[in-house]
Formats: structure tokens, C-alpha cells, sequence
């Protein structure tokens, strides 16, 4: 009778291997085999019209390249360069270099263009310039900078960072193009606008240039450094290269030479395309970031004959609730601490550690083992902690200069 009870019990209790069992609580929504997962949930928050969500292509179309035609000649190469007996002594050697100009050069022709499309895309490029828009930059844009202090070269690739004082001078620009052709150059930043959030800054502005000569362009805005402004962290200072299919008149975009004012810098460059999109083509890109160094106090002051803007987020006061009479469990030195004037406790602590110091004399040489010191009796615990905290240098009091 008693087994016969026991498996009765038991057999309600035992429970197939690794199966869960909640004891308590209830299972709250609905069944998980049932519910939406994460993904499912997302694609329904963030779903769109997809014809308001359509992006534009209003560059070139990329040029198709036959994966089969590509594999084909890299296994040719393969072949040449297993059969040429110098690579293979130079590699035993370890003397074997790889030309990255060729490779640079290879890749800019293949699969160059889509890669700095989806960079740029990555870093909102085409959003914050065109809205609705993109394009694939189809055409090599070679943008460098000379830094003359250090006698360096700062090449921009796709948002690499380069510093104020290192882009202070015209850069160079390289591209390849017909002679017959005309191109115009912008360099223009949607970051860090003083006036306004929804305008950019245009840096450099060259239009009707004939060929890949930038110097034979009609200068319209002369270049000016990146002066980002401190406290906005970086910056993004992008080249496009457009191609004109006449002659644009750009009159109206003549400013003096130099141009020093910031609001006659404002520029729109959706609205700029949109004027000139019968005419113009983006075709090149290339970007880079910067961010604020020192150089930008003297250029503000004495180039742009102004105050340096600086932003500083202003952090709440820290709540500290109402004090108690008895703090328990709390030391009594630290919960006092709180409530009174930090630069006043500072100031204590620094007389206090100027008690130690003698202008004609040494410190006194530190404990070799703190820890073996012994205490007085006497001393409360609290005051232990501390002068245990003095001797490891620990603390507040050794974080003074």
C-alpha cells in the first residue's frame, strides 16, 4: 500500500531530463511559439511607405563587372608569378613587396565605388546633403594635404581623421578626366553650422574647371580650414566632384576673395543641385573628419576676427538626499562630506598635506609596509580607515597638487 501511495505521489513530481518547470508565477503574453520575436516586432515599428523610402541615383550608373572575366585574369597572374623564378628568390629572401598603388588602383576600377558609397552611406553622407538622394562615385577622387611643419603628406580617404592645423593649406586634388571636359568642386561640411542647424558651411568652391585642372578653374570661394568648434566633437569636411555637361554660370556665387564672413559661407547643397541638376552629375566623393585642436584659438581670434565659440554640457546638480540623524551603516566622516562645500574639504585636505612639505627639505621617506604598522587602541575605527588610506596613498588627499 505504501508503494502503491508513493508512485501515485512521485509519478506527477517526475519530470522528463531538462525539461523547465516554473513552480511559481505565471507566463505573462502570449505563447512564445506564437508571439513576434524582436526582429519581426522592429520591422513593424519601423516600417515605411516604400515609396516615400525610395532613394534617388542621381549620379552614373557603375559600371558591370563579370566576376567570371575578374576571376579569370587574377588566375592568370597567379600562373605568371608562380612561373617567375625572381618573385619566388625575393620571397625566400623575405625581400618581396607588394606595389599598394597598383592595388589601390585595381580596386578603385572594381569594387572601389560601391565600398565608398556604403561608407559614405554608413557615416550619413548622402542623408544630411541630398535627402532622398544618392550616388555611386564612379570617378577616383585623390584629395591630400601637405603639412610642411612636419614635412608630411595627410591623404584623405573615407573618414580618416585629420586634424585643424594639418588641413590649414589648399589641398591637392587629383582625378582623371578628358581634357575636354568640365567638372566642378565642392567642399562643404554639414556639421557645425554657428547660425543655423539646417545649413552647411562651404569650404572651397572651384566650378568649370576644364579636364583634371584644378588651377584652371574659376575660383568662386576660396578654401578655409576646418574650424570645428570646440566641444562638438568631429566633423565631416566632404569633396564631390560634379560634371558639368556646359559651361555653368556661377556668377552669383562669387564671394571676395578672401571670404572671412561665415554667413556668406552658408550653403545648401540639396538646394544647390537642385538648381543645377539638369547640368550637373555628381561623380567623385572622398571625406574626411576633424575635430579641435589649439591652432583654432589664434585662427578665430585673429583670422576671423571673433570670439571662439566653445559648448559645454551642463550636468545637473547631484541629488543628495535629506540627511538623516542617524546614518546607520554609513561612516559618519564620509555622509558629513556630502553635504558640505567640496572646495572648502579640498582646501582642508590641501593644508593638510602642505603641513608635511618643508620648502629646504626632503619628504620624509614613505612606510616600506604600511599594513604592519600597528594602531593605538584608542583610535575609533573610522580614523583607522583613514590614516590606513594616508599611508597606502589613497584617496582625495594624494590626488592634490
Amino acid at each position: 500500500m505504501a508503494v502503491r501511495l508513493f508512485r501515485l505521489i512521485s509519478s506527477d513530481l517526475i519530470l522528463p531530463k531538462c525539461q523547465d518547470v516554473r513552480y511559481t508565477g505565471t507566463l505573462r503574453g502570449r505563447n512564445p511559439t506564437v508571439a513576434r520575436n524582436l526582429k519581426q516586432r522592429l520591422e513593424e515599428v519601423n516600417a515605411q511607405d516604400l515609396e516615400l523610402s525610395k532613394l534617388i541615383n542621381i549620379g552614373f550608373s557603375q559600371p558591370t563587372i563579370v566576376r567570371r572575366d575578374v576571376r579569370a585574369a587574377w588566375i592568370d597572374e597567379i600562373k605568371a608569378n608562380k612561373a617567375n623564378r625572381e618573385l619566388e628568390k625575393l620571397a625566400m629572401r623575405k625581400e618581396l613587396s607588394v606595389d599598394l598603388d597598383k592595388v589601390r588602383r585595381d580596386w578603385s576600377k572594381t569594387i572601389g565605388p560601391s565600398h565608398i558609397h556604403r561608407i559614405a552611406e554608413h557615416f550619413g553622407i548622402f542623408k544630411d546633403l541630398y535627402g532622398d538622394a544618392y550616388f555611386v562615385p564612379v570617378v577616383p577622387l585623390n584629395v591630400g594635404y601637405n603639412i610642411e611643419e612636419e614635412d608630411l603628406y595627410a591623404k584623405v580617404y573615407t573618414g580618416n581623421i585629420i586634424k585643424p592645423n594639418e588641413a590649414k593649406n589648399v589641398p591637392q586634388v587629383s582625378y582623371e578626366a578628358d581634357p575636354d571636359s568640365l567638372w566642378t568642386l565642392l567642399l562643404t561640411t554639414p556639421d557645425g553650422n554657428l547660425t543655423s542647424k539646417d545649413l552647411e558651411y562651404c569650404h572651397w568652391f572651384i566650378g568649370n574647371i576644364p579636364g583634371n585642372s584644378i588651377e584652371k578653374g574659376e575660383l568662386l570661394l576660396d578654401y578655409i580650414r576646418p574650424f570645428p568648434a570646440r566641444g562638438i566633437g568631429y566633423c565631416r569636411y566632404i569633396f564631390v566632384l560634379y560634371k558639368q555637361d556646359k559651361l555653368m554660370d556661377y556668377s552669383k556665387y562669387k564671394k571676395t576673395i578672401p571670404c572671412l564672413s561665415l554667413t556668406e559661407r552658408n550653403w545648401s547643397t540639396q538646394d544647390f543641385y537642385r538648381e543645377h541638376q539638369d547640368y550637373l552629375t555628381p561623380a567623385g566623393l572622398t571625406f574626411f573628419q576633424s575635430d579641435w585642436d589649439h591652432s583654432l584659438t589664434d585662427f578665430y581670434h585673429n583670422t576671423l576676427q571673433m570670439m571662439e565659440p566653445v559648448f559645454e554640457y551642463n550636468f545637473p546638480e547631484h541629488y543628495l538626499k535629506p540627511q538623516t540623524w542617524f546614518p546607520l551603516k554609513q561612516a559618519f566622516n564620509l555622509y558629513l562630506d556630502r553635504y558640505r562645500d567640496q572646495k572648502q574639504i579640498n582646501k582642508e585636505f590641501f593644508l593638510r598635506k602642505m603641513k608635511k612639505v618643508h620648502p629646504f627639505k626632503a619628504p620624509p621617506p614613505s612606510l616600506k609596509y604600511p599594513n604592519a604598522h600597528p594602531f593605538n587602541e584608542e583610535i575609533p575605527s573610522w580614523l583607522r580607515t583613514e590614516i590606513k588610506k594616508e599611508r597606502l596613498r589613497w584617496g582625495r588627499i594624494n590626488e592634490l597638487s
